[in-house]
């Protein structure tokens, strides 16, 4: 790979712009921007956390023998999200005060990210919210230094269920399993939301929220073989998701039911061929490895490629979202450096640059609203077979952040419970 940054040309503004030398803003520019990442090092969730630092410090590697961001080098620190949230928040003290990090790259966890998005107010520090899902965050309050550089749980649930609408419109019966914790019961209130709307009548056989990090799920599977749901939906993830997959393809549950799993892809390696074609798959975002038609298919190819050849696994999501995160920084400290006519910009000047935001990704283009959240469209397919050895899917549909997303000032259960049957047919299109 060549020494330039894969992510170089992020930036929809152009080439990263370097401080001039006689420029007298405030503050001068340092010696090094220093980065704190929270994500889970240890724990059934780092299956994500891992893949996502390792991406990190390959991206942190890349853009320093690129020259840096505005001519800086980038140094990263981590913090494992695993020990809980009390824990974060005080790491997150700590890498602020103590560290004096420029900027927070925050979390996997929407339960860390509601803990940790207020301190982004108290101490007036940029905090990147690289991959957490949960809609409450713009939903119930104002947060001028937080950014999402992904999508978030609205349209991540919405996609999947309008897949399900247009290709199996006919389902009597669901039953829902879900970690309990934030993001479970947040997904679940979306979806039904949406379902109650789009097809009322639905009979919900079933609610259930195994605890978090839960390793057998028998209990749940025999509940399910006697109901016998025409679906079965859940946004589980993780090493949870794989292990529930496994036992449920075991004990033949897949082959009575359409299991609808809005983020199956990172847990698709690990699953191989214990995850059976035909049921409904998504991604948190439109980062598949076969997307028919990415907006720069060589960028996509020198990720995926670079990541496999150094780690010997497949970059899966949280990879491509801490891709993201930094592509954004990148955008958003050009953007603030041209708007100081090349100046190093400070905490203020960094956030208001995100606000707008518009940043290039290998697969789409994502903008950042004035309420923080970023527009990632979202591709959902149905699990097949083809020459990897995992599943990947078929009979895409792509469905614009725009159609998918709750509008502005907006509450997403709110905004859910007023579509109406039809938009299956209108949001999406064939890939």
């Amino acid at each position: 790979m060549s020494r330039r940054s894969v992510l170089a040309g992020a930036a929809t503004s152009g080439s990263l712009l370097m401080a001039g030398s006689g420029a007298e803003a405030q503050p001068a520019k340092p010696a090094e921007l220093k980065i704190g990442i929270t994500t889970f090092l240890s724990g059934p969730a780092s299956v994500f956390g891992v893949p996502a630092k390792q991406t990190a410090e390959m991206l942190a590697e890349q853009i320093n023998a690129a020259g840096g961001i505005g001519g800086v080098p980038v140094r990263l620190s981590f913090v494992d999200e695993n020990p809980g949230t009390e824990h974060l928040v005080g790491e997150f003290r700590r890498l602020v005060q103590s560290e004096g990090v420029h900027v927070v790259f925050a979390s996997i966890s929407s339960g860390s990210c509601l803990a940790c998005t207020p301190l982004s107010d108290e101490m007036r520090k940029t905090t990147i919210l690289w991959d957490c899902g949960t809609q409450r965050i713009f939903e119930e309050g104002r947060h001028p230094f937080a950014f999402r550089t992904q999508g978030y749980g609205t349209s991540e649930v919405l996609a999947p269920l309008l897949y399900l609408l247009k290709h199996k419109p006919d389902f009597r019966s669901i039953a829902v399993i879900n970690q309990d914790y934030a993001w479970g019961r947040d997904s679940w209130e979306l979806w039904r939301a949406g379902m109650d709307a789009m097809k009322p009548g639905v009979r919900v056989v079933a609610e259930l929220f195994p605890r978090f990090n839960s390793t057998d799920f028998s209990t749940e599977i025999t509940r399910l073989l006697a109901l016998r749901p025409d679906v079965i939906l859940s946004t589980s993830w993780g090493g949870e998701l794989v292990t529930l997959v496994r036992q449920a393809n075991e004990r033949r549950l897949l082959e009575r039911s359409l299991m609808v799993l809005p983020v199956a892809e990172a847990s698709l390696p690990p699953l191989g061929r214990s995850m059976p074609a035909g049921h409904i798959i998504g991604t948190r975002g439109d980062h598949w490895v076969n997307h028919p038609r990415p907006r720069d298919k060589a960028a996509l190819d020198r990720f995926v490629n670079g990541y496999q050849q150094r780690f010997n696994q497949p970059a899966i999501y949280p990879c491509h979202h801490m891709f993201q995160a930094f592509s954004a920084l990148q955008a958003a400290y050009t953007k603030a450096i041209a708007a100081k006519s090349g100046g190093w910009p400070n905490d203020q000047e960094l956030a208001a640059a995100f606000q707008g935001l518009t940043f290039d990704t290998p697969t789409s283009r994502i903008t950042i609203r004035e309420d923080g959240q970023g527009m990632e469209d979202q591709i959902v397919g149905l699990s097949s077979f083809g020459t990897l050895p995992y599943a990947v899917p078929e009979k895409m549909m792509l469905y614009p952040a725009t159609n998918v997303s709750a509008p502005v000032g907006q509450k997403s259960v709110d905004w859910l419970k007023t579509l109406r049957a039809g938009l299956e047919n209108t949001a999406g299109e064939a890939i």
